[in-house]
C-alpha cells in the first residue's frame, strides 16, 4: 500500500512488477457482523491481495493484506515467534517504518497493547503490564513485580504487599512491650 486516507476509508496501492500506483479505492479495515464493527486501517507499505472488479484491469479492491518476508507477521508478546494454528493475536503498536527505497512494516514501541488467545492461554498487556489466565490461575506482571493466584494460594515475586495501613516487606509486631525486627528476606 502506498498511500492512505482515512477519513475515508480509502487506500492506493503500488502494483507490481510495474510499479504503478492505483487510484483510490476502498480499504479492506475491517470486519462487520450484524451490528458487531471492528475497524482497522491498513497502514502504508502493506502488502495486499487486488482483485480486479469484473475483470477490469483498472478496477481494483483489496481482498486481503499479507505477510512475507518483508512485512513480516507481529510477534506474540513475551516470546520470539509468530502466531500457531489455533491462536489468535490482536497486536497494536506495528508502525510504517521507511527505508531508502521501500515501506516496511516494523515491531513498534512495546508500549502498544495487545490481546494473545492459545488454546491453554488468554492472555493481555500493554508494554511491560500484563494478565494472563490459565487453567492453573491467574499471573500479573507490572514491570518487574509477579503477582499470581492459584490452587496453592497468592504468591508476589519482586514487590512488596501493602493493605490500608501494613507493608508486608516493612511491618514488625509487638511482643509485650518489646517489638520484633522487620522481616527477614
Amino acid at each position: 500500500m502506498s498511500a492512505t486516507d482515512p477519513t475515508n476509508h480509502a487506500i492506493k496501492v503500488r502494483v507490481q512488477p510495474e510499479d504503478i500506483e492505483t487510484g483510490w479505492m476502498p480499504d479492506l479495515s475491517g470486519v462487520q457482523a450484524g451490528k458487531l464493527r471492528i475497524a482497522c486501517p491498513t497502514s502504508v507499505g502493506t502488502h495486499v491481495v487486488l482483485l480486479p472488479i469484473e475483470g477490469d484491469a483498472e478496477q481494483f479492491v483489496v481482498v486481503a493484506a499479507v505477510y512475507d518476508t518483508v512485512v513480516v507477521p507481529p510477534k506474540v508478546p513475551r516470546e520470539d515467534r509468530t502466531v500457531r494454528t489455533g491462536e489468535w493475536l490482536v497486536r497494536s503498536g506495528y508502525e510504517s517504518v521507511a527505508s531508502k527505497q521501500k515501506e516496511v512494516l516494523s515491531e513498534g514501541d512495546v508500549a502498544g497493547g495487545w490481546c494473545f488467545v492459545a488454546p491453554s492461554e488468554v492472555s493481555f498487556g500493554v508494554g511491560n503490564n500484563s494478565i494472563s489466565v490459565s487453567a492453573d490461575g491467574v499471573k500479573f506482571n507490572v514491570g518487574n513485580v509477579e503477582a499470581s493466584i492459584d490452587n496453592s494460594g497468592i504468591s508476589v515475586k519482586g514487590g512488596d504487599v501493602y493493605t490500608q495501613r501494613v507493608s508486608l516487606d516493612q511491618h514488625i509486631h509487638a511482643v509485650g512491650t518489646q517489638q520484633t525486627s522487620r522481616p527477614l528476606l
